[in-house]
């Protein structure tokens, strides 16, 4: 029986390119045209009846946050593998409330019994604050709105939200409905809402329309809507409507949605009675920028979910935005102030991990492993505490502007430790960086670009990250603590001989076990001790040393950090002891031992 041959590897599965250049391409760039079903995809159909003389949203500028509605318990909640159960619905709505929210979608009510629920948990168990809106999310079927309307009985206050796609594709493959019955069907659903509205007793409700898959709708049908059922609805400033605008499926660049918002925003009837609100998706990676371009473009109000969890690509990310607007001074008036512990709820309710590169949030996002990042973050951290210094004021008093890092990592919670991390692509300013900020040692730029080359190797060699514990180990292995060194010191004395001379004299054992007595003068200890070793033979001479206090958990210290020439070889050490002398003296032994080691 003949045997089926095996697959070939996926590489080769790949047709190469066909197709010529694009007309027009520049003779420098070669790429060529590639195999892909490219013709599939050409956008067609109405944006705009037409384009717009005048755009006045280019010339915007975002200075203040919008009205922030979370859609995590609804919107991302229904994407979820394993929607919340109770107890991780209870903690992400908690956690909403404590950020700073002030409109929360609660639940689909009609579409479950876990949803339902929820909802009259919230309102029997009095959990709602006094200023939070809850809001509730309905098609526009008759016994769906009737079901929500149940779940909402007895709030205080709650948005009903009516939905239903209005995208000619949907109209025509989904429903199979002409223009004139979605109309329909949209007026008799906002009758039944204004309805079951006006019987609900003691409740202060507000309603949100969403023309679902608007940005693919005709926009004349979507304005015609939008104005038809905010007038059902008797939408006032005193009591306005939300409408919000969808895109279901992002399908355009986000230009082209700020058009649209803004050809809405112009349009609508009665505008001061709207709040325009958007909702997008993130189907082409941009649905923070869409959002943002929106608000530019007249709309007041965002929907979506914290770190972007929705269908498909996800909602817009609200902690992006609102971080965004932070890092341009601007208040998002939503607490981001420990991120961590947002992110670590987020993931334990969501049960998806956020990416390590998410904006923000993610593990890494302030880290560097380059060495000529981690160089320029230490300059500018350096920068900002000698500002403040000169200033007489606290670090996060001045403005930030450091190179690499756009906020300062803790303003949401977060230390230095991890903003340098070290592995083979790493240089002396990250290593620098890291002893002082977790070691307090600001080493010299001799000894550092000495230390890089020894945590180089080791580096290459381990071929992972180096913490900086791990870094600390190779410092005092390479400095402090060296293996078999030629010389070690036993005692010494010093005595201070007029105004600038230093008499030192030390017992010093050498390799072979003899015990020889040195004495030597200089200005200093550190200079008075070279001096003595030179009369140990080697060509000793100190060209740089100095030294700085340190506390630590063994209490207050001194570091010392000496160069020194030996035999015409520059070689640097390290030394550190309660007694400055000692450091001092301790600094030049490490050189010397490390030059008579080579």
């Amino acid at each position: 029986m003949p045997q089926t041959p095996p697959s070939p590897p996926a590489e080769s599965r790949l047709r190469p390119p066909v197709g010529p250049s694009r007309p027009g391409q520049p003779w420098w760039n070669t790429q060529r045209a590639s195999s892909m079903p490219v013709h599939r995809y050409v956008r067609t159909g109405p944006r705009l009846p037409e384009a717009p003389a005048e755009r006045l949203w280019p010339a915007r500028q975002l200075d203040r946050a919008p009205l922030w509605a979370s859609v995590d318990l609804r919107d991302g909640n229904q994407s979820l593998a394993n929607p919340m159960d109770s107890g991780r619905k209870g903690r992400m709505f908690d956690l909403l409330v404590r950020m700073g929210f002030k409109e929360i979608e609660v639940g689909y009510p009609s579409a479950s019994d876990a949803d339902f629920s929820f909802v009259r948990e919230l309102i029997t168990r009095d959990r709602i604050p006094d200023d939070v809106t809850i809001s509730v999310f309905t098609p526009a079927r008759p016994e769906l709105i009737d079901r929500t309307f149940e779940a909402v009985e007895g709030a205080d206050q709650a948005v009903v939200h009516l939905c239903h796609a209005t995208a000619c594709l949907w109209r025509e493959v989904v429903f199979s409905m002409t223009p004139e019955e979605v109309e329909r069907m949209a007026v008799a659903s906002a009758e039944r809402v204004a309805r079951l509205a006006d019987a609900a007793k003691g409740s202060r409700l507000r309603f949100e329309y969403s023309p679902e898959t608007f940005n693919v709708t005709e926009p004349e049908f979507a304005l015609g809507l939008s104005n038809t059922v905010a007038a059902v609805w008797d939408a006032s400033p005193d009591r306005p409507v939300t409408l919000n605008l969808p895109t279901t499926v992002e399908t355009d660049t986000p230009n082209v949605f700020a058009d649209q918002v803004e050809w809405m925003h112009r349009n609508l009837d009665n505008r001061e009675s709207v709040i325009l609100s958007v909702h997008p998706h993130n189907d082409r990676g941009t649905a923070v920028a869409s959002a943002e371009l929106a608000l530019m473009a007249g709309a007041d109000r965002v929907e979506g979910t914290l770190f972007g969890n929705g269908e498909r690509t996800g909602n817009v990310c609200l902690a992006t935005m609102a971080m965004n607007l932070f890092s341009q001074g601007v208040d998002p008036q939503l607490d981001f102030s420990d991120i961590d512990e947002i992110r670590t709820t987020v993931e334990h309710c969501n049960q998806i991990p956020v990416h390590t590169r998410h904006p923000y949030a993610g593990d890494l996002v302030y880290t560097a492993f380059s060495g000529t990042h981690q160089d320029a973050i230490a300059k500018g951290l350096a920068a900002v505490e000698a500002q403040a210094k000169a200033a007489g004021t606290a670090p996060r008093e001045v403005p930030w502007d450091v190179p690499y890092l756009p906020i300062d990592p803790k303003d949401v919670g977060r230390t230095y430790e991890s903003v340098v991390r070290v592995n083979s692509q790493s240089g002396k300013g990250g290593i620098a960086h890291i002893l002082k900020s977790v070691h307090g040692l600001d080493v010299p730029r001799g000894l550092r670009v000495e230390l890089a080359r020894t945590v180089q190797r080791v580096a290459d060699v381990e071929g992972v990250e180096l913490t900086s514990r791990d870094l600390w180990a190779v410092f005092s292995r390479e400095y402090l603590e060296q293996p078999a060194p030629a010389l070690l010191l036993k005692e010494f004395r010093t005595e201070t001989e007029g105004v600038d001379t230093t008499w030192i004299r030390a017992s010093v054992v050498r390799e072979d076990g003899r015990e020889t007595a040195v004495e030597g003068r200089g200005a200093g200890a550190a200079d008075a001790f070279a001096a003595a070793l030179a009369g140990l033979g080697p060509d000793v001479r100190l060209t740089a040393v100095s030294h700085h206090a340190v506390a630590d958990a063994h209490g207050e210290r001194t570091a010392a950090y000496a160069e020194v020439t030996v035999a015409g070889t520059t070689v640097h050490g390290a030394g550190i002891d309660p007694s400055a002398d000692a450091a001092l003296v301790a600094s030049v032994l490490s050189a010397v031992n490390r030059g008579l080691a080579r």
